[in-house]
């Protein structure tokens, strides 16, 4: 169908309104920069683009940025994979680089630092602004000079909180924080840190040697204690006090304490000629302290620079706050999980083992449990379970539930619905435990080197019976509903286990997966503990938890295996 004239020419218009538009306002830009649209073609350009490039808009507009200008170091074009401008596009984010290339009018090649952020071109549609700048040539080119240029110290900022805030690992959080300072901000970086005993500990000094950053074991290590009163830099950063800037004469005079022999000695080591040192703080408490160095990164550091870096490790403090308040969770859940699964017994006749496996937010204790414990009358209890809930309350409520059972199973010699049925009945009227699943069985040895098993299930996934042979089913009798549903009768199943078989009882973190089917985690545990029969007993365990847990999986996972030994003839 044709377009009638007057429809292209008003889109025609609206085009040139918007270019005209987003030309104006990079006009009140002081460096180079120009707008590309969602293909990454050139919408709008400034003037001081046009003399940068010495190319005119017309050379410009309407050409996909990339092929148009972007080049290696000698000239030759730079494949799409390589450009780290285009991958920052593409994923819409900030991003910036100090030393790239771009061609000109005449063929020569620009050495250029650019900045890109995401940028509303109108109607709904979304592209990106480039800013770029081509350093003073010579030595300095090399690396920033002065404080950056406020488009570029945003930029550094809000990748410093990008990247600081993705991770809960306070290891990876100092490698990040070096990366994102060496070699722009400085060629040296040293990071101590304040420890949970109050010692000081000097995690990193890392030197820019090229395209790497080199780790420096040597100078890491413990530090002497925090002076009081000392009025040397780090002394004082470490006390939480403003950052300020140093050098080695600072280090020089008569040292007041173990710190400032130490700060003399990395002075020394390293070269370092100007340095600004920053205070590392959470909202709590001082955490340590960042040495930013220059030795042959050119410039030395001015007390402009000082804004730029506290802003760095002030959300540098923030993360590693984070990252500690969580390793201290989840070794509290841990040493609490721990405490609470109890120690298997011996059964003479039969192998058994147990594994637990924390959810990845392993700060939250979970209600997953298992147990295993002789009766009165000579039999074997097992029991496996699920408090709803990840948090104190559910771990408080599994506790309850499993001594309760242990109660009820040793006093009375019934079989395990009745025990079910008592137990549910208790954690209705005498628990603040709202919904949970079971399964207790009952073990007991028959003829023939078998075993006789009877259970009751509780609303639970079902319990799977692995012959030696590699056939396994589903043990789906006795299924009633949860605990803490409605009183009523429970019902009871048997089965006998043959010799060389394998009864793996678990919880449903090893099966459920998002998007996926309960079916479709059962099939998938029957197909690989089919395939490992053969192996021995805790080979079995660990590789069936390796290839059937989710790797998405946000739940923890208990799991008891059992296996009936083969008979000798």
């Amino acid at each position: 169908m044709a377009v009638p004239e007057h429809t292209e020419a008003g889109g025609r218009a609206a085009l040139d309104a918007r270019a005209a538009t987003l030309t104006e306002a990079l006009e009140a830009i002081g460096a180079g920069a120009y707008v590309v649209d969602e293909q990454g073609r050139i919408i709008a350009v400034n003037a001081h683009a046009e003399d940068l490039l010495a190319r005119t808009a017309g050379d410009l507009l309407g050409h996909d940025a990339h092929d148009l200008l972007h080049r290696d170091a000698h000239g030759q074009p730079l494949p799409r994979t390589r450009c780290h401008m285009r991958r920052a596009f593409h994923s819409g984010r900030i991003a910036w680089a100090e030393k790239d290339h771009f061609v000109r009018g005449d063929g020569s090649v620009l050495r250029i630092s650019w900045t890109i952020a995401p940028y509303d071109t109108g109607d709904e549609a979304s592209g990106a602004l480039v800013v770029f700048h081509a350093p003073a040539r010579g030595p300095e080119a090399e690396a920033v000079v002065g404080p950056l240029p406020e488009l570029e110290r945003l930029a550094l900022l809000a990748e410093t909180t990008t990247r600081l805030a993705s991770t809960l690992d306070a290891e990876e959080a100092l490698r990040r924080l070096v990366a994102l300072v060496v070699p722009l901000l400085a060629d040296w970086a040293v990071i101590d840190l304040i420890t949970e005993r109050d010692e000081v500990w000097r995690k990193a000094v890392v030197h820019a040697e090229g395209d790497n950053l080199v780790y420096h074991e040597e100078l890491q290590g413990p530090m002497p204690p925090i002076p009081e009163g000392s009025p040397m830099p780090l002394s004082r950063a470490l006390r939480g006090a403003a950052s300020t800037l140093a050098g080695p004469q600072t280090y020089r005079r008569e040292p007041d304490s173990g710190i400032a022999v130490e700060q003399r000695r990395l002075f020394d080591a390293t070269g370092i000629r100007s340095a600004a040192i920053a205070p590392i703080r959470s909202a709590r408490e001082v955490l340590g302290a960042l040495t930013l160095g220059r030795a042959g990164h050119p410039g030395d550091f001015t007390p402009a620079d000082l804004h730029l870096i506290e802003d760095i490790t002030r959300r540098a403090g923030l993360a590693l706050d984070n990252a500690r308040l969580y390793q201290r969770q989840r070794k509290v859940a841990e040493t609490m999980q721990n405490h609470l699964l109890p120690q298997m017994p011996r059964v003479p006749g039969l192998e058994m083992t147990v594994r637990y496996l924390p959810a990845p937010d392993a700060s939250q204790v979970g209600g997953d449990w298992y147990d295993a414990f002789p009766l009165s009358d000579g039999a074997t209890a097992l029991a496996i379970g699920d408090v709803v809930g990840h948090d104190l309350e559910a771990a408080a409520g599994m506790a309850q539930v499993r001594n309760m059972l242990r109660a009820y199973a040793w006093s009375q010699t019934k079989p395990p619905s009745r025990i079910v049925e008592r137990l549910d009945e208790a954690i209705r009227h005498i628990t603040d435990v709202t919904m949970a699943t079971m399964i207790l069985a009952r073990l007991e040895e028959a003829d023939h080197g078998r075993w006789n098993l009877s259970w009751s299930n509780a609303g639970h996934p079902p319990p799977l019976l692995i012959s030696h042979d590699g056939l396994a089913d589903y043990l789906t009798d006795g299924h009633g509903l949860l605990l803490g549903v409605t009183a009523g009768p429970r019902p009871d199943a048997t089965a006998l286990l043959p010799p060389g078989s394998t009864l793996v009882l678990y919880t449903d973190g090893l099966i459920e997966e998002l998007g996926h089917t309960i079916d479709e985690g059962l099939q998938r545990l029957r197909r690989h503990a089919a395939a490992l029969a053969h192996r021995p007993l805790a080979s079995f365990t660990d590789q069936l938890l390796r290839r059937v847990r989710p790797a998405a999986n946000d739940d923890d996972v208990a799991l008891l295996a059992l296996r009936v030994p083969m008979t000798r003839g």
